[in-house]
């Protein structure tokens, strides 16, 4: 195991923590559910990108699409599995670890 590894709070999330997967996390988190193209609206994303991200995550267990019809269209849900809220949760609580607890008296 390499020193940086090592020296990661539990929970932490390599898969989570890139910038546009992490995005895509909380957005799921807080919807619930989103359409494929509601996300990538919302996050400004290019349908290439939000498709290899949201596919690293389904890889990974942690997202889940559902495809179904649509005003005639096939439309992509996407959603965050139990283990993906888990793990999003998780990588919250490391983040959180590593920064250290809020300073109300810095402000």
């Amino acid at each position: 195991m390499s020193p940086e590894a090592h020296d990661m709070p539990a929970g932490f999330d390599a898969t989570i923590h890139a910038p546009n997967r992490l995005r895509i996390c909380a957005l799921l988190d807080t919807a619930g559910e989103a359409e494929f193209g509601l996300v990538q609206k919302q996050l400004g994303l290019s349908a290439s990108v939000l498709s290899k991200h949201a596919t690293v995550l389904m890889d990974a267990g942690y997202v889940e699409q559902r495809k179904a019809v649509r005003d005639t269209r096939q439309r992509v849900w996407l959603r965050l599995t139990r283990a993906g809220r888990d793990a999003y949760q998780g990588h919250l609580a490391a983040l959180r670890a590593i920064v250290g607890p809020a300073d109300p008296a810095a402000s």
